[in-house]
């Protein structure tokens, strides 16, 4: 790893709170977009879902049948399950701990339901959702879908003490399952209470850093749970120190530095694009899905 010092070490610009706004009974907090904070580019918008306990016999989660174009999804789920279907024919239900990865690209329509066991008997749930956007060279790629359970995840441990789950990227010898369309890195940490890690993230990639849970020191500052941390794109590691058990979603991607319009579920570069969208989604250009 990487050695501390001053010229490598980036630092803490701005911590974004996660706001509340629920939808229906899901708790749910959103860092970004945020007051202060429209996207981090190539990052658009991050919702946390609970955590919250579900009862037997509950209506579960509210995501039927919706479109999206021009940019990715990843999903994790932290606790309980979700079930996916989508118009270009993939369905799949992932458990705790697993990851879905989804390009909108072109088109496509998708659900995010609770399985049948899960809506009978209820229990705990807590999932992130993150959007990373794509460049207008690829907004219009083919719709893919990647579901990753936690088995197909690697787990590694890191000289602090700390784990890191390696989802897309490249971490010394070894690669992630997803291959992402812009070479973004993504994983999620799980930090003892005493751990010091020093992550390397190339000088000028944008981190993405949000706190789960946990009290941690990120190059030294302080920083608060359920926050995004946003830092510099100077240095090429991120230092995070954990004085207590945490957990942490961790990547970076290179910056696009291109128009963003966003309708929803689109997200292009243009109005034009955005209005051509609607009317592909309207006319039926992106399949049908039924659940």
């Amino acid at each position: 790893m990487l050695s501390a010092n001053a010229q490598s070490v980036r630092r803490v610009v701005a911590q974004h709170s996660a706001m509340r706004d629920d939808i229906g009974d899901l708790v749910t907090r959103r860092p970004l977009p945020g007051p202060k904070l429209e996207q981090l580019d190539p990052f658009l918008f991050l919702n946390h879902h609970g955590p919250q306990v579900y009862p037997a016999n509950n209506r579960g989660l509210p995501f039927g049948p919706h479109p999206h174009r021009g940019f990715e999804t990843v999903t994790f789920i932290l606790e309980g399950s979700l079930a996916h279907a989508d118009s270009a024919k993939h369905q799949s239900v992932i458990h705790q701990g697993g990851v879905q990865w989804m390009t909108a690209g072109s088109g496509i329509v998708h659900a995010e339901i609770s399985p049948p066991e899960f809506l009978r008997e209820g229990g705990p749930l807590e999932i992130l959702q993150l959007w990373v956007n794509l460049p207008a060279s690829l907004k219009m790629s083919e719709p893919r879908y990647v579901e990753l359970q936690q088995a197909s995840i690697p787990a590694i441990g890191l000289p602090g003490g700390g784990e890191l789950n390696l989802i897309a990227g490249q971490w010394q010898e070894q690669a992630g399952p997803i291959e992402s369309l812009t070479g973004v890195f993504m994983s999620t940490l799980r930090l003892p209470a005493g751990a010091r890690e020093q992550l390397p993230s190339a000088a000028g990639r944008q981190v993405f850093l949000y706190v789960v849970e946990g009290n941690v020191e990120v190059g030294g500052e302080p920083v608060h749970p359920r926050h995004l941390i946003e830092v510099d794109r100077d240095g090429d590691s991120v230092v995070i120190e954990a004085s207590s058990d945490a957990r942490l979603l961790f990547g970076h991607g290179d910056v696009i530095n291109e128009p963003v319009y966003s309708h929803g579920p689109f997200v292009m570069n243009t109005r034009e694009e955005i209005a051509q969208a609607v009317e592909d989604y309207q006319a039926g250009r992106f399949g049908g899905l039924h659940v």
